[in-house]
């Protein structure tokens, strides 16, 4: 029978005896409570106690619900599997239920009669309404909702099954990507969010102001919150450089934050990052092993997990949305991309000459012309991931230090004698083009004041001497103090690690790997 409630009036309390007390839905205790995912699974495993008939308690949401004249049927639901478990209900058990109701149902979980789509089902007992669900406004309903709209209802959203999977697919690589580092000795920190300097010097940082109201002597005196201006971490790599320099190898997955007024399904202005920094090594090349020995290890794990299974099932069961075009086969393809041959490494001035010859002798023709000693366009990353990839990542290595940050390490080997280029790389893979950026740190203090110099960070009314502390500017003074008292070669990379999960998981926006995106125009809870 439906288990009933004491009434609930306004504000969820109940008035008894000339008091207002606080009203509690009792969730049953008796029989341990099982996942659907436990369920399901079940029933593949001969060996697994729930494969047989026997008591079972689920928590979860109704999907829907068919009310018949002697039965209703319940598909209920979790978050932890893309599919729903049948109950077998009374009508008396099924009359108050509808889409999006909280349940908790006791029962006998057991085979389906023959000729039914589903092989079990859970034949209902008792059933208690945890949270009733106005049917009527409810705006998840059993039918197709577009990509678009479902952005408008963040805090709805990942209640439709595919994007509870998201969820899981990020849990799922964060928990590999641990597992890699722990394994490489790798200790993980927690970087400030709140910084004194734009580490990528471009200047697209969100202010950090308190609301209080000032004084007028504030006011004149143009006192800040933190005596100085502060900004949202655009990068947590300075700070991971210093921590480095303590425990050897260090690593982060942290929110990052850039004020861009981009629209476009690659960029957010707030998403995760993963940072790395190791110390005493003076190879670009070690720094781009640990990226490729990540990747793979969160993809290997992936594809022997519950949750990958269910990703490239995903399309064939029609879970699909408009903002997961990318088939179950070409995401399978893209993981073996990833766990096969090693990863194809060139350096920027190949990429140049192949994209020029691209244009001269096979008729391509690019919005941007390559340029040499220019950036590379999305346009030109694309061709690149595609011609020397082959459905793997790529490495583009050595790009010129003059469009790239002052902290980066002059390359080893300088391949043109009229551009200086940096030991640093880009990982661009297939369709999505760059996701990850490293490099080797300039850990000489002088040629880093050079660097600094060079891309006008130093304070032009101060000579250039070997004194240089009226130079540097006050928010990356401590920065440069780490170069004074025993630095060593070191580097590191950032990983944008929601572009990841858009190139595993197959959807084409990044708007919609995260639970709340967070972009130019748009915040919206």
């Amino acid at each position: 029978m439906l288990r009933p409630l004491q009434h609930v009036g306004c504000r969820g309390v109940a008035q008894h005896q000339g008091a207002y007390l606080l009203t509690r839905r009792h969730i049953s205790t008796t029989t341990p409570a099982t996942t659907v995912a436990q369920l399901l699974r079940s029933t593949a495993e001969a060996s697994s106690s729930l494969s047989t008939q026997g008591p079972v308690t689920l928590n979860g949401f109704v999907r829907t619900v068919r009310k018949q004249k002697r039965v209703a049927f319940a598909a209920i639901g979790d978050g932890t599997s893309l599919d729903a478990v049948q109950a077998v209900l009374t009508p008396d058990q099924g009359k108050d239920l509808s889409t999006g109701a909280a349940v908790q149902i006791s029962g006998q979980w057991q085979k389906s009669p023959s000729g039914k789509e589903q092989s079990h089902e859970l034949v209902a007992s008792e059933v208690t309404l945890l949270g009733d669900n106005d049917a009527e406004s409810y705006p998840i309903q059993k039918k197709y909702h577009s990509a678009d709209f479902l952005r408008t209802l963040p805090h709805l959203r990942t209640r439709i099954p595919f994007n509870a999977l998201l969820l899981r697919l990020r849990s799922e690589s964060i928990r590999h990507a641990t597992e890699y580092f722990t394994k490489l000795d790798y200790v993980q920190t927690h970087p400030p969010i709140i910084t004194s300097s734009d580490c990528e010097g471009a200047g697209e940082v969100f202010h950090v102001r308190d609301n209080a109201v000032s004084t007028t002597r504030e006011e004149k005196e143009g006192k800040e919150f933190f005596r100085s201006q502060k900004y949202l971490t655009v990068s947590s790599q300075l700070h991971l450089e210093a921590l480095a320099q303590s425990v050897g190898r260090v690593w982060t997955l942290s929110p990052t934050f850039r004020a861009e007024h981009s629209d476009t399904p690659r960029h957010l202005s707030e998403f995760y990052m993963l940072e790395a920094e190791a110390c005493f090594v003076d190879d670009v090349n070690a720094i781009m092993d640990v990226v490729e020995g990540l990747i793979r290890a969160i993809v290997n794990g992936l594809q022997s997990s519950t949750t990958g299974e269910q990703l490239l099932s995903a399309s064939a069961k029609k879970h699909l949305d408009d903002h997961q075009e990318t088939k179950a086969a070409d995401i399978e393809a893209r993981w073996n991309g990833i766990i096969g041959k090693p990863w194809p490494r060139i350096t920027y001035f190949d990429a140049i000459e192949r994209l020029q010859a691209a244009m001269a002798d096979e008729g391509v023709s690019f919005e941007h012309s390559p340029c040499l000693g220019a950036g590379l366009q999305a346009e030109h990353e694309k061709f690149i991931a595609e011609t020397v990839g082959q459905g793997s990542p790529v490495f583009i290595t050595d790009y010129p230090g003059d469009i790239k940050a002052f902290y980066m390490a002059p390359s080893i080997t300088q391949q043109n004698p009229d551009i200086s280029t940096v030991a640093c790389f880009d990982l661009l893979v297939p369709e999505l083009c760059e996701i990850v950026g490293g490099s080797m740190r300039e850990h000489r203090l002088e040629h880093l004041l050079r660097s600094m110099e060079a891309h006008r960070l130093l304070d032009p009314n101060s000579a250039f001497s070997t004194d240089l502390q009226s130079s540097i500017p006050t928010a990356l003074q401590w920065y440069v103090d780490l170069r004074r008292y025993g630095s060593v070669p070191h580097g590191g990379f950032g990983l944008g690690f929601d572009r990841l999960l858009c190139y595993l998981s197959g959807v084409s926006s990044i708007r919609d790997v995260v639970s709340f995106p967070r972009w130019y125009g748009r915040c919206d809870c």
